[in-house]
């Protein structure tokens, strides 16, 4: 699955900058005002009124693209990783080695305490 998200972090970035590149590169609202009084805007590579129709589609297209491929990253970061052991999804408790009590070492120089 490791390749899977690689490639879909590639995707993601190779739409984000379609997207940024055909943004910057479509008119605004006001530019159509001045192809209305012959500004020659009619001559460019697709036509008076094509780019705006091919640029826009592209655009969303990219930006659906985009927002899919973020979808999946974040689908695939929240999985939970499976192992392939005999005793996957169980986990075996811990437990700390007990020592045996050791008995109270008598100082040589002090007499011995009777009980």
């Amino acid at each position: 699955m490791e390749w899977f998200k690689t490639l879909l972090i590639v995707l993601q970035v190779i739409s984000a900058l379609a997207v940024i590149l055909l943004v910057l590169m479509q008119q605004g609202k006001g530019a159509d005002m001045g192809a209305a009084f012959g500004s020659g805007s009619s001559g460019s590579l697709f036509g008076a009124s094509g780019s705006a129709n091919f640029l826009s589609h592209a655009t969303a297209i990219f930006a659906a693209v985009f927002f899919v491929c973020t979808l999946g990253i974040t689908w695939l970061g929240n999985q939970k990783e499976s192992s392939s052991g005999v005793l996957s999804g169980t986990v075996a408790p811990v437990v700390a080695p007990v020592a045996a009590p050791v008995a109270p070492v008598q100082d040589p120089t002090k007499p011995a305490v009777p009980k």
